[in-house]
């Protein structure tokens, strides 16, 4: 008897379906364009931008819609009845006991394809209504709207300023790692009245003493002490720029909108990693045309 799938792998392998026909649907549309039309190759590259986020975006609300009808514990209790049903075939005399082993094998190894398939549809259930999944489709949406897409930095407690790194580098602009980190730390020291009171002893709540800030400034330029706002303010005074900082949940951040100039723009994700908070750069959302022609 065929075993009835739960609500959670039909709408897992409908939306496989459904990005795999998507896919099959752009490459149609790559197709359809001369890649010597850079014109239509860059509308193309946004449309098809825009098609994968309603995608996602339709993914997603589907997802919602079967938890509120149906919990993933019924996928859990799927699980326990394809045990469950394996034991039985082991354990009812009623059954034959003498099983071929090639028979067996097959038992088995359909058992494990079943148990394989619930576990996947478990897998898309929690990943698509997952924090990091929900970040990534929000800040998905707004850099679209910018014609930008995330340029990856390391996780190493650094990103912050391998970002602004990274986009001082598009502007043909040199300054190190180690040289951003100790200008930051030494704009801080001669500057503290503006960041000691914004810096206090979590334990006591005491704004910090001389020495704690002196030390503060000392892990800034010499260690891998991640960066935050405080460390932006001083960098966008250090460099003359505005520096725009694109986050899912909330609008943008402009620190230093004074300098009238454009800013460079940093992603801040609260989700992105298992340790917590990370800031990427940003590149301009790829041309077809001269993606593939690289």
């Amino acid at each position: 008897m065929e075993e009835v799938e739960s609500a959670e792998e039909l709408l897992a392998k409908q939306q496989r379906k459904e990005k795999k026909d998507l896919q099959a649907k752009i490459q149609t549309m790559k197709n359809a364009v001369p890649k010597n039309d850079k014109k239509r190759r860059k509308q193309l590259t946004e449309d098809i931008a825009k098609l994968e986020t309603e995608l996602d975006q339709k993914h997603e609300n589907e997802l919602k819609h079967l938890q509120n009808t149906s919990s993933v514990e019924e996928v859990s209790n799927a699980l326990e009845s394809v045990s469950l049903a394996n034991n039985d075939e082991k354990t009812d005399p009623s059954k034959p006991s003498r099983t071929s082993k090639a028979q067996k094998k097959r038992d088995k190894k359909a058992a494990l394809e079943k148990e394989r398939e619930v576990r996947i549809a478990e897998a898309e259930v929690e990943n698509l209504s997952g924090s990091r999944h929900q970040e990534g489709l929000k800040l998905r949406q707004k850099l679209v709207e910018k014609h930008l897409q995330i340029r990856e930095i390391s996780s190493d407690g650094h990103c912050m300023y391998r970002a602004v790194e990274d986009q001082l580098t598009e502007r043909s602009t040199t300054l190190s790692l180690k040289e951003l980190r100790a200008q930051t730390a030494q704009y801080m020291r001669s500057h503290a009245d503006d960041f000691l009171p914004f810096l206090t002893d979590p334990n006591s709540g005491d704004m910090y003493t001389a020495d704690e800030f002196e030390k503060y400034c000392n892990d800034v330029a010499d260690t891998a002490a991640w960066g935050g706002q405080l460390e932006l303010k001083a960098l966008s005074q250090v460099l003359q720029l505005p520096i725009e900082v694109i986050q899912a949940e909330s609008p943008s951040i402009i620190i230093g909108e004074d300098y009238d100039k454009p800013p460079i723009t940093l992603i801040y994700m609260r989700h992105a990693y298992g340790l917590g908070e990370h800031y990427n750069s940003v590149e301009p959302l790829k041309d077809l045309a001269n993606e593939e022609e690289g």
